[in-house]
């Protein structure tokens, strides 16, 4: 990564620098065209895979005759809606805060205003490209678009996607992570001593709280997910990020007297902890999330309702998605500014983890269990991705252009939900 003085020392990913200077992580990245061209002049790989911040790798691999796909960290939904159709009529934040004329179904997949103004989607930052941009020409450049779904959860989406941008849309399945094999949890003393606590709640009844790698909440905020946690009375584990890299400046902390109000029942956590070993255990009852597609998988693979509380990027539009198919709850909020209060995260979490009302999401959460946990199922998926990329470029070997323009019509992309069993990509 190039060094600018406006990066801290050794900045290298989104988790090391506060927020509003990722736009220069992304200048960063920009300046490696030249660089990557000569690496993939010299290394002649078969395929590039990437997503939608270096959108000008497409015609560098084009140019030297390297099959070319986009590598989606956004789910079916969120591509459908961000999609270059018609982008020229959303120029206001308003304009994103509906579903596009483009989507044939009804759907509620929409920012809320207070979400779009957090997302460069129009305006673009200090790199001069936005990220619609971004996503627009990456998909533009690509030979195939590879999407972290599957047919059983996002069918119509999926379908749209291939309409859209006339490409082929291949489904690699969820990719929900599992516990490594040759972990030795007697070695690690953190994490039992984290089980010890988790033992002790009764089943179903912990709030586990994280907002991922990149998400901080503001001082106000913070102080408002504390006194709801508080006054929920729920056992709760948070993880909570405190400061975005070395560089970050904006200091938060607890309210005054949370941590002492809360020791019997809680436990606040300022440190790296294991998500997925968390997760899977029995005590877990709700999940209050920042809608990230890496998290939701992880909790719907173990059948964890969702309480959700977006932050920034794509985040509102996985909660609209996963509100509108009954996956998860999305805490109140004032839509111009995204304020909440206290009231409204207590109410939230009582209502998923323990009320009556909110049965239909731990209900869901168990269904969901059956699509996002069928790991021979989602094997399948990414098995019939690696044979699209052969066949691919076996044709592309080939130099028979007429062919590798119909690589839709390859078995790995049919919709396996079409037909019987027997469709299903092996």
């Amino acid at each position: 990564m190039c060094q600018l003085p406006n990066l801290p020392e050794n900045a290298e990913a989104t988790t090391d620098v506060p927020y509003n200077k990722v736009q220069f992580l992304k200048i960063a990245s920009d300046l490696l065209q030249e660089p990557m061209a000569r690496f993939l002049d010299a290394s002649a790989p078969d395929w590039v895979l990437h997503d939608f911040a270096p959108y000008w790798l497409g015609p560098i691999a084009a140019k030297l005759g390297i099959s070319c796909s986009f590598f989606s960290i956004f789910n079916a939904p969120t591509l459908g809606f961000l999609a270059s159709g018609g982008q020229e009529d959303r120029t206001d934040a308003e304009h994103f805060t509906v579903s596009p004329k483009w989507v044939p179904f009804p759907s509620r997949v929409a920012f809320r205003f207070f979400e779009i103004k957090i997302f460069e989607i129009i305006e673009g930052d200090d790199s001069g490209v936005s990220d619609l941009y971004r996503l627009s020409a990456g998909i533009s450049g690509c030979d195939l678009l590879a999407v972290r779904s599957c047919f059983e959860l996002e069918h119509e989406w999926l379908r749209l996607l291939e309409q859209l941008y006339r490409k082929s849309v291949i489904p690699v399945g969820l990719l929900a992570p599992t516990l490594q094999d040759n972990e030795d949890d007697d070695e690690n003393e953190t994490w039992l001593e984290m089980k010890r606590w988790l033992d002790k709640q009764a089943r179903g009844s912990v709030v586990y709280v994280a907002f991922g790698s990149e998400a901080k909440p503001n001082q106000t905020e913070l102080t408002e997910i504390a006194l709801g946690l508080e006054q929920s009375q729920l056992p709760f584990f948070w993880v909570l990020k405190l400061r975005r890299g070395s560089s970050d400046t904006e200091v938060i902390q607890l309210p005054d007297g949370f941590e002492q109000r809360t020791k019997d029942r809680g436990v606040v956590c300022t440190t790296w902890a294991p998500q997925l070993k968390i997760l899977t255990h029995d005590s877990i009852g709700g999940f209050l999330s920042h809608s990230g597609w890496s998290s939701v998988v992880e909790a719907l693979h173990l059948a964890r309702p969702l309480i959700l509380l977006t932050f920034l990027a794509d985040q509102g539009l996985n909660a609209s998605f996963l509100q509108e198919k009954k996956m998860g709850y999305l805490i109140p909020r004032n839509d111009r500014d995204g304020s909440f209060t206290r009231d409204s995260v207590a109410h939230s979490l009582s209502l998923v983890v323990l009320e009556e009302e909110g049965k239909i999401y731990r209900d869901k959460a168990k269904e969901m269990k059956g699509v996002f946990g069928d790991r021979d199922r989602q094997n399948e998926y990414v098995d019939s991705f690696l044979s699209c990329l052969q066949a691919h470029r076996q044709i592309h070997k080939a130099k028979t252009p007429t062919q590798a323009n119909g690589i839709h019509t390859v078995e790995s992309s049919r919709d396996p939900m079409a037909d019987d069993d027997s469709s299903r990509p092996r």
